[in-house]
């Protein structure tokens, strides 16, 4: 999966594809015409709420995609964001860093083995310890840590 440019449709369609759900009972649930289901297949975002409603028809968590994303791209200076917001004391929700999924897992250490990233680039780019992609790289076997 590409988390830099998301296509919520397609994902969504696909979805739907691979389920086998009927487009009656989609219909039914959102309560509109099949043209503006498939209008939202073509759409590369939706409101939270229509996205909402598709998590719970097809039970997937597609606001984990955006949070990969997250993960993955997030600006180099929320660092510095972060010091000046314990500074000033202010109480605001902030994104974790410490999550990484599977999925995530297997498309960094992609990266590297189809060499379209060196391990210094996936540490700089991400923002990730050496020694969690080390530890990644050895417990899913991808290269031993001397490969390079």
């Amino acid at each position: 999966m590409n988390y830099k440019s998301i296509h919520i449709g397609n994902i969504i369609r696909t979805t739907v594809m691979e389920s086998g759900m009927e487009s009656a009972r989609i219909c039914n649930f959102f309560k509109c015409t099949e043209e503006e289901i498939t209008k939202m297949y073509s759409d590369t975002d939706l409101p939270t709420d229509i996205l909402l409603k598709w998590c719970k028809l097809l039970e997937v968590d597609f606001f984990r995609i955006y949070c990969q994303h997250l993960i993955l791209y997030a600006p180099a200076s929320a660092k510095i964001r972060k010091s000046e917001m314990k500074k000033q004391k202010v109480n605001v929700s902030q994104f974790r860093k410490n999550v990484y999924t599977k999925e995530m897992i297997d498309f960094i250490i992609e990266q590297i083995i189809t060499k379209e990233k060196t391990r210094q680039q996936v540490v700089d780019e991400y923002r990730i310890p050496k020694t969690t992609l080390y530890k990644w790289m050895n417990k899913y076997g991808a290269i031993s840590i001397t490969d390079e």
